[in-house]
């Protein structure tokens, strides 16, 4: 289950490596109290080294049902200002909630060879349910990240949740697709022989499979490939999960990446909600932009979460294509999301 960039001691500091947190973000007025819930797992414990080692954050509130405390203890020795401590089982969750600005959740088990998102549909449904809820209850005004699998269902089952205890802002709600630009970003720069962290390739639908669409038209700087290479690197960039579980053979899903793209957006909320402007990410969250009630697209983030939704904007019609491919599956996995929600007490 679950910082300007310098050298120390001949050790590169983390913050470095999370191209999110720009020189201007260290004279900060604003420096949020961050949980994370699922910090003892794959994810939850590089996550929490990531935010741990920001000086963004002043307190870090980590929960778990098992390790928190052994977990808090080693990262509270880090030479950073962020207060740790750790929470154990759900009667401490709520004392880990309360007066927390941006909640992440990567809480859940991980995929495993031979299985999909939606596979991990039933255990991580129930677990993402539950701690939406003693959301609502304990810190109904916070940012909540959700990285927690399949997203294209547990977002609908959060935004449900608090909708059920009556403080549902969808300006709050963020699916964390972030692994999938890094990604695109990645394979792009290493095809065109260009420096990963200038290339930005907007990456919109949602976190599963054909519902991940790179937008390569929209990749800046600006690149083109022919056909047959488009087609096999956006075949790659949306089945780069797999290619993880199959390498991990059965030892885990992606978790250090997935740590970096959670840590490289939380970076990105917690900027704008300082007030730097400009501040765009892509994530998963209720939407207008189609006939799909939640959507992926850009969004300017700003102090009360989405500012404005940037939308699609100019795509190919290879990219028009996959979007057509995507609704069916996407509509389905929000369906399974809400009415799970429909079920519970």
């Amino acid at each position: 289950m679950l910082c300007s960039p310098y050298v120390h001691v001949g050790l590169i500091h983390l913050s470095a490596l999370v191209r999110a947190i720009p020189r201007e973000s260290f004279s900060c007025s604003f420096r949020p109290k961050i949980a994370v819930l699922g910090a003892s797992g794959g994810i939850g414990q590089p996550l929490s080294l990531l935010l741990k080692n920001s000086p963004l954050v002043s307190r870090l509130t980590l929960y778990d049902i098992a390790h928190t405390p052994g977990v808090a203890a080693d990262l509270s020795h880090i030479e950073t200002k962020a207060v740790v401590k750790g929470y154990l089982g759900p009667e401490q969750l709520p004392d880990c909630l309360k007066g927390c600005d941006v909640v992440v959740i990567p809480a859940g088990v991980p995929r495993k060879p031979g299985m999909t998102r939606d596979d991990l549909f039933n255990t991580n449904a129930t677990i993402v349910a539950t701690l939406a809820a003693a959301c609502a209850q304990h810190c109904p005004e916070a940012m909540i990240c959700i990285i927690a699998n399949p997203v294209n269902s547990t977002i609908p089952i959060t935004a449900e949740v608090f909708k059920k205890h009556g403080v549902y802002n969808p300006s709050k709600i963020f699916g964390v697709t972030t692994l999938d630009i890094v990604r695109a970003n990645t394979f792009v720069a290493e095809l065109k022989g260009l420096d990963p962290a200038r290339v930005n390739v907007p990456v919109i639908g949602g976190h599963a499979g054909k519902t991940i669409i790179p937008l390569i038209s929209q990749c800046t700087p600006k690149v083109d490939f022919p056909q047959d290479q488009l087609t096999a690197l956006t075949g790659r960039i949306q089945e780069a999960g797999t290619e993880v579980v199959k390498a991990k053979a059965g030892a885990g899903s992606a978790t250090l990446s997935m740590a970096y793209a959670g840590a490289r957006f939380v970076f990105s909320l917690v900027d704008a909600m300082n007030g730097k402007e400009g501040v765009v990410e892509c994530s998963f969250v209720k939407s207008q932009e189609t006939e799909c009630t939640y959507f992926s697209t850009p969004l300017l983030l700003g102090k009360k979460g989405i500012e404005k939704n940037l939308g699609i904007g100019q795509i190919s019609s290879f990219e028009e294509k996959m979007i057509s491919d995507a609704i069916p599956e996407l509509k389905a996995s929000i369906k399974k999301g809400e009415d799970f929600v429909k079920t519970l007490k």
